[in-house]
């Protein structure tokens, strides 16, 4: 079990710095890259062969680092747009997707939430990450009650 963190550029960390507190608090193995869908593209297709079950894909500006990533993989994708001065083409590159190829989306800079996805994801097959995960909620509720 393992989730895999490709960010577009070291400009994304402090999105996939979100994503990485989350997934050590739920203890799910990860790892971070850095690969570029315009600059790198033969190191997103390497990536999507790897031994990861979920992606978490962290893009800005035209974003198409998630939809790159899924046109090479099966196994499912979250994009994480990055805030910045195209926040709309961001959010639109991941959400749009053409169909045969999705990707799931989060808000903008919310490295967080895909986190909590991709363990969402991963407790169909691991139920001792659905057990974290529940526990995490439990926590949540009583934070806000």
């Amino acid at each position: 079990m393992k989730v895999t963190i490709v960010m577009g550029s070291t400009s994304d960390e402090p999105v996939a710095a979100k994503a990485e507190k989350k997934l050590d608090h739920l203890e799910i193995p990860y790892e971070t890259v850095v690969a570029s869908a315009h600059r790198t593209p033969e190191k997103i297709k390497e990536i999507a062969s790897g031994d990861a079950d979920v992606y978490i894909a962290i893009a800005g500006l035209a974003a198409a680092l998630p939809g790159s990533l899924a046109a090479h993989t099966t196994r499912p994708v979250i994009g994480v747009p990055v805030s910045g001065k195209v926040n709309m083409d961001a959010i639109l590159s991941i959400v749009q997707m053409p169909p045969g190829i999705p990707v799931a989306a989060v808000g903008l800079d919310r490295g967080d939430n895909a986190a909590l996805l991709a363990a969402e994801i991963l407790g169909l097959q691991h139920p001792e990450v659905r057990e974290r995960l529940e526990q995490y909620r439990e926590k949540m509720r009583q934070k806000y009650v």
